[in-house]
């Protein structure tokens, strides 16, 4: 390994090793972590001080992370909020043949941010920047189940207006539907919005188990049955699995910050 090319190895060894649990660090602590000399460690550690990676306090001689990675990662986040969820949702379009789209709670709406629309010729799909009723629709239910109680009945006491024959209108009986959502963990619709159109969403939670944005595949009746919905709530649930997985909840909690009622 070139000289060059093994120092740039060592000093992101050193980087690494501030954690969570190890944010400040002296430098017999960070050769000790990283197996290095003190006189390697030092020279390194001058680098990244100089560079702001790295930040040394004068009294106590020990490091932290220095904010050249704020700078660093508001241009990733400025980058990634609007477009991170695109793969997965384009994905899971292609996986099931149904429009996806990705939403987050509005006061007592949802608003959909992202929508990927099918390829069928029959075809339903919100529009980004859309808001519609949380209590009737399965992205909203995905909110309503996992939200604090509290929070979710301040929703719900705003009124449930009917819009079809399905619509729940009794708080009781939806308050049933939630829990079984939360049980299950996804939300179906079946034609409580609008007649003839069906969507199952599931919530994406934070680490708390707060719901931040919920994905939802939304498709005509007839081709979305109950048990084609379940089928699709298991898919969502995987794909967020796999968000959560890749992206990470720090990541997430910060690129779809939390919506108050």
């Amino acid at each position: 390994m070139a000289a060059s090319v093994r120092s740039v190895d060592r000093a992101l060894d050193i980087l690494l090793s501030f954690t969570q649990e190890k944010t400040v660090l002296s430098l017999t602590e960070i050769a000790d972590e990283v197996g290095m000399s003190k006189s390697t460690v030092h020279r390194l550690l001058g680098t990244l001080e100089n560079k702001r990676f790295l930040i040394k306090n004068t009294v106590t001689g020990k490091y932290h992370l220095g904010f050249r990675f704020l700078e660093m990662a508001s241009q990733v986040l400025e980058d990634a909020s609007e477009q991170w969820a695109l793969p997965y949702l384009r994905h899971l379009s292609a996986e099931c043949g149904e429009t996806v789209d990705f939403a987050v709670m509005d006061g007592d709406h949802v608003i959909y941010l992202q929508v990927v629309e099918s390829n069928q010729r029959v075809k339903i799909a919100a529009a980004i920047g859309q808001r519609l009723p949380a209590f009737c629709t399965a992205s909203g239910k995905a909110f309503l189940a996992f939200l604090p109680e509290e929070h979710a009945r301040t929703i719900l006491s705003k009124g449930l207006t009917r819009y079809t024959e399905k619509t729940q209108t009794s708080v009781e009986e939806l308050y049933e539907d939630l829990n079984e959502t939360r049980r299950r963990g996804f939300a179906i619709s079946n034609q409580e919005y609008e007649r003839d159109i069906n969507a199952v969403a599931a919530p994406i939670l934070a680490a708390d188990g707060y719901p931040i944005a919920a994905i939802a595949i939304v498709g005509p009746s007839y081709r979305l049955p109950q048990e084609r919905m379940v089928e699709m709530g298991h898919a969502i649930q995987s794909t967020i699995q796999t968000i959560t997985r890749e992206v990470g909840l720090t990541a997430l909690s910060v690129m779809v910050p939390r919506n108050g009622s």
